[in-house]
């Protein structure tokens, strides 16, 4: 009988056996969302609002002579501890989650500045390239007034007829 089975090597692994209890499977992402609502919804005024509505009540209730938690309202204590260790948590992860947010938003920012101050340091050198080039280059009015000067200049020397010998002419 003991030769149908298969036999155990030492070298092999054993298969990892299935638990019992599986654990359940949460998307960490959708937890995450979860805990930013739920975050988000206790830091409005409207939380505060009905939890005081909340906090109340209980204590009008339990004054009256069919109370079931009576005066130091210990099970309200015990709810309103569970409530904020609860909240703790979800509140630290909505706010880890807002910091890995705001890191890769400072991270983009980082490498647009980067960029936009490699464009300015090349756009400055490029207008002080051009402005080194038109020192260079010969204007309009450079021309019309060195065109004026030579015009002056042979008529001074009697090289051009002047505009009353034209007109006689």
């Amino acid at each position: 009988m003991a030769e149908n089975r298969p036999r155990m090597r030492l070298d092999t692994p054993l298969e990892a056996r299935r638990p019992l209890l599986r654990r359940p499977r949460l998307s960490p992402d959708a937890f995450g969302r979860f805990a930013e609502g739920f975050a988000r919804y206790m830091g409005t005024a409207s939380f505060l609002l009905w939890m005081t509505v909340f906090v109340v009540l209980w204590i009008v209730d339990n004054v009256t002579p069919w109370r079931f938690d009576k005066y130091p309202f210990i099970f309200l204590t015990l709810m309103l501890s569970l409530q904020a260790s609860y909240a703790a948590p979800l509140i630290l992860l909505a706010q880890n989650r807002q910091e890995a947010r705001d890191r890769v938003i400072a991270e983009q920012d980082r490498r647009v500045n980067a960029q936009v101050q490699a464009d300015m340091e090349f756009l400055a050198r490029e207008i002080a390239s051009l402005r080194m080039a038109m020192g260079e280059v010969a204007t309009r009015d450079y021309i019309r007034s060195e065109i004026r000067s030579l015009l002056s200049d042979l008529e001074d020397r009697g090289a051009l007829p002047t505009p009353s010998e034209e007109e006689a002419g």
